[in-house]
């Protein structure tokens, strides 16, 4: 899918290609320069060994990969695609998650993307779920199944971002269900934005109960 014109999503200058969505200069700046834990996300002092709150409490995925915290510009962008329903982010969004994921080193290599379900009616009303569309875009980049009916929502529950983190973790108890065999495989779950991690910590239970080998979360922003 290609950007109006052509142009840069940032700074609007014309992009050699316009299918990247935004220009190598503006790319660099969307990208972290902080050091992250490579387990939770959340600043630490080394990204290649777990820091000491995963070292006390890990949580059940067993690797994060963001592209940024939630800060300009990378926060505007999201905020536009989520909220203000411009789909057409979605495959520039997802070619800078993959680019994040390629700077990684150690990571299996995925055999199934999940995306995070919304209940039908938020579904509805925003006329699409942001974590599918960068899945879509992940899944025809990528040697690995996606079907969005992997983990599915079976009941409806309170907008997150509204609920503090006691509430999250309450709130989203119970509220998937899996619909695949995920036996002995690698799972990644697709978010657009990681705060508490309640979400994908509770769909990371649910696949590793049902025998998942292992548990990844890419976001494009991990944020506090």
């Amino acid at each position: 899918m290609l950007t109006v014109h052509g142009l840069c999503w940032l700074c609007k200058m014309p992009l050699a290609l316009p299918a990247w969505g935004v220009c190598s200069r503006c790319a660099k700046t969307l990208f972290s320069k902080m050091c992250g834990c490579p387990q939770c996300g959340l600043p630490s002092t080394s990204a290649e060994t777990p820091c000491g709150r995963c070292l006390q409490k890990p949580p059940p995925w067993q690797r994060m990969v963001a592209v940024n915290d939630y800060c300009p510009p990378l926060s505007q962008m999201v905020h536009r695609f989520k909220f203000r329903g411009q789909a057409e982010l979605a495959p520039t969004l997802a070619r800078l998650l993959l680019l994040a994921v390629l700077k990684q080193s150690g990571l299996p290599p995925p055999d199934r993307l999940i995306s995070v379900p919304l209940w039908q009616r938020r579904h509805w009303r925003r006329g699409f779920n942001q974590s599918e569309l960068l899945c879509q875009a992940l899944s025809a980049w990528l040697p690995c199944e996606y079907d969005s009916q992997t983990v599915i929502r079976i009941r409806p529950t309170a907008t997150q971002h509204e609920l503090n983190a006691r509430l999250r973790r309450h709130n989203l108890r119970n509220a998937f269900q899996l619909e695949f065999s995920v036996q002995g495989r690698h799972m990644v779950i697709v978010d657009d934005v990681v705060t508490t991690g309640s979400t994908a910590a509770e769909i990371s239970r649910l696949l590793l109960r049902n025998g998942a080998a292992s548990v990844q979360v890419w976001c494009l922003c991990r944020t506090l």
